[in-house]
């Protein structure tokens, strides 16, 4: 979080809490409950939107299958570049991480039948991009795609154990509402929970931002562990710090029933470990960064960097408390020292 500055962190946490107190299965799109009990309705005369619900059930499943095939084709190196094709934002470190650390033949997935979360954009908008909940290899997991030249995969979550989607709010046409990334009807704006987020994850409850996000393993438990690596480190004779940042991932919002949001985003840590006598002291290097860094130990510094994606949902002003991590997925991104 050092990377926004910390007076900055310091202005954020203060606006934010001022605001607060004031292979692939059939692709067709599911009913979803919100849509028959919506409050929300499309105008009669309504032009179509941009991106229709027959179009995103295609997207998904010509996505995803592609996706499949790729990982499942000879051609080692050309397949790597062709699966890029098919990512943006985190998802496109994760994808090459995913080939790397695999030998090139990354595990394949098997989606189950999508339900699809379709903001109704006009036909203007130059970034579309859905939502959809479906099974990935057996796991609940919101992916949402994203158009520019073409449309790519650029996140994907799994639903944290004993969690559950949010109902999303449907017009009657069974489309959804895109949230503002400024919107400030929910406790936290959708272009501010990166950066809160990586404030909690690092400095726990007692930081500024602390009261704003439900503790848990993805947040406060993560700050727990940074505290404790960081005073066993220095025990070692090692320094050790480790901090997240929202660099400039997109950032996606859907409006729920009950008037807040439910957002995704990605965060990036990076972790240093630095030896204080380079002559005797080595830094073990961890199983999950040896396909990137050969030797088992390093003289003088390690680098490890992890990109994380979440799924959150963040209440309405109108019933402020903490919003809650309900989905993750992430890995080591890149590894290097010497």
């Amino acid at each position: 979080m050092r990377a926004y500055g910390r007076r900055k962190v310091l202005a954020l946490a203060a606006g934010v809490l001022a605001a607060a107190t004031a292979c692939s299965g059939d692709a067709q799109p599911q009913p979803s409950k919100a849509a028959a009990t919506s409050s929300a309705s499309a105008s009669p005369s309504a032009p179509p939107p941009a991106v229709t619900l027959d179009e995103a059930a295609e997207v998904f499943s010509t996505v995803t299958v592609t996706s499949d095939t790729l990982r499942a084709e000879s051609d080692l190196h050309g397949r790597l570049e062709l699966a890029l094709n098919l990512t943006t934002g985190g998802q496109t470190p994760l994808t090459v991480a995913a080939y790397l650390a695999h030998d090139y033949a990354p595990p394949r997935y098997r989606w189950g039948p999508p339900t699809l979360f379709v903001p109704r954009f006009g036909q203007g908008e130059r970034s579309p991009w859905f939502s959809a909940l479906a099974t990935r290899d057996g796991t609940p997991t919101l992916v949402t795609f994203a158009k520019g030249d073409r449309w790519r995969i650029s996140s994907a979550a799994r639903l944290v154990p004993g969690e559950k989607l949010p109902e999303i709010q449907l017009d009657a046409d069974g489309y959804a509402t895109a949230v503002a990334p400024d919107d400030k009807s929910v406790t936290i704006s959708p272009q501010f929970m990166g950066p809160v987020h990586a404030s909690v994850a690092e400095t726990g409850s007692s930081g500024v931002t602390g009261g704003l996000v439900a503790a848990g393993p993805h947040t406060t438990e993560v700050a727990e562990q940074i505290a404790d690596l960081r005073e066993q480190a220095k025990s070692d004779g090692f320094s050790y710090d480790s901090i997240f940042s929202a660099d400039n991932y997109p950032v996606y919002a859907l409006r729920t029933e009950d008037g807040g949001a439910l957002i995704q985003y990605s965060l990036t840590r990076t972790t240093t470990t630095t030896t204080k006598t380079a002559e005797d002291d080595y830094i073990p290097v961890p199983e999950s960064a040896r396909w990137a860094i050969s030797s088992q130990v390093l003289r003088r510094t390690m680098k490890l960097t992890e990109t994380h994606q979440y799924a959150t949902v963040v209440p309405s002003l109108k019933s402020p408390a903490p919003a809650a991590v309900i989905a993750y997925d992430g890995a080591l991104t890149r590894a290097s020292g010497q």
